[in-house]
């Protein structure tokens, strides 16, 4: 698009309150950006409040000229950097088919993943060491199979999710990874993610539909969530708990026709409530990734990959205490009384599994088995 046209789609967005839905609305009845500026005050009042329509009839506001400005600045700073709006061919099909596509999107790196299918994978910010392994895991199996993985740049599953596609992306796999951010596209948060945010931009897509600068404020996340679901075939949703953003976006996936699926985890995992009433409410149960491929149909040779690390040779004394852990949190006292071992030999044998990485302690002197 041209200058003027890009300016128009920009002050579209950055005009104060005019929302998207308003906005996409007056986009039907006027038209292109442009035409929508170029109207009559009493026509546009038609459609908005009298108030919006004199401000949308005049030039705009300091502020606005100086957003504007300013984005034209950030988007010529790098030439993987885009702007995507309503009327652009490529923007993503099942993204516009949704209740709310956003008017416009800003991007930085690989705008071809936009047409790719797609794969949500979602959990829980305070993830379990073993969640994040599975995260990862699948992600990376399913970025084989060809699957762009979608998720949020959040702590936890999030990231370990981007993190393995990011790994199969390494490997000449043919998926990658978008992250869909709740702030503005120049607005790294949490703040430790700044090296996989640009890792994410080098190999995937980075994502937003907020003006630049835009803060991480709480009633944005949501809103991103929607455009997460939208994008994919599917959300897998790894761990959350029963008041999760999570269950939002497995909602919003439900609701646009796309599959949930939830892997299961113990019945005392707080972390694991809210995939276990996914599960209840018709998620799909999932132990690997190619029961996801599956239920996709998507025919890759990744399909047998297993998402589980590689296991190495254990003495047989390690090997019995694991099957004494079992596959839930179990506490210190508890296992010396399964596996009738004193205090120093247990602990010591623990040490060795967690340095080998199949054993995590957690709080209150409990033991996660890891694998």
């Amino acid at each position: 698009m041209d200058a003027a046209e890009r300016a128009a789609w920009l002050r579209l967005l950055l005009t104060p309150g005019l929302g998207a839905r308003t906005a996409r609305e007056l986009l039907v009845a006027f038209g292109l950006p442009q035409s929508i500026f170029d109207a009559a005050p009493a026509a546009l009042a038609r459609a908005v409040p009298e108030a919006l329509a004199r401000t949308l009839a005049t030039p705009p506001e300091r502020t606005v000229a100086a957003a504007i400005d300013a984005a034209e600045v950030w988007l010529a700073g790098a030439s993987d950097r885009f702007l995507l709006t309503l009327a652009d061919a490529d923007y993503p099909p099942l993204l516009l088919a949704s209740a709310d596509p956003p008017p416009v999107l800003f991007g930085a790196g690989r705008r071809e993943l936009l047409a790719l299918p797609a794969l949500a994978i979602v959990g829980s910010r305070s993830a379990t060491r073993q969640g994040e392994a599975n995260a990862s895991a699948f992600a990376h199996t399913l970025a084989h199979a060809g699957l762009t993985v979608v998720s949020g740049l959040a702590a936890g599953i999030d990231a370990a999710a981007h993190r393995g596609a990011l790994r199969a992306a390494d490997e000449g796999g043919p998926g990658a990874t978008i992250a869909v951010v709740g702030t503005g596209i120049d607005v790294v948060y949490p703040a430790q993610h700044r090296d996989l945010a640009e890792r994410i931009r080098s190999r995937g897509l980075l994502l937003s539909e907020f003006a630049l600068g835009t803060p991480p404020l709480p009633h944005n996340f949501p809103r991103r969530n929607r455009i997460i679901a939208a994008l994919a075939r599917g959300v897998l949703v790894v761990e959350a708990a029963l008041r999760s953003g999570s269950l939002i976006t497995a909602r919003l996936a439900a609701e646009l026709g796309r599959e949930v699926f939830a892997i299961p985890g113990s019945i005392h995992s707080p972390t694991a409530k809210g995939c276990h009433r996914l599960i209840k409410e018709g998620a799909k149960l999932v132990e690997s990734a190619s029961d996801i491929l599956e239920e996709l149909r998507v025919a890759a040779d990744a399909r047998a990959a297993t998402v589980a690390p590689s296991e190495q040779d254990l003495p047989p004394a390690l090997t019995e205490l694991l099957d004494h852990i079992g596959h839930d949190p179990v506490d210190l006292d508890s296992l010396a009384a399964r596996s009738g071992r004193d205090t120093g030999r247990l602990t010591a044998e623990l040490f060795e599994l967690e340095l080998a990485q199949y054993v995590e302690r957690l709080p209150g002197n409990r033991y996660q088995r890891l694998r």
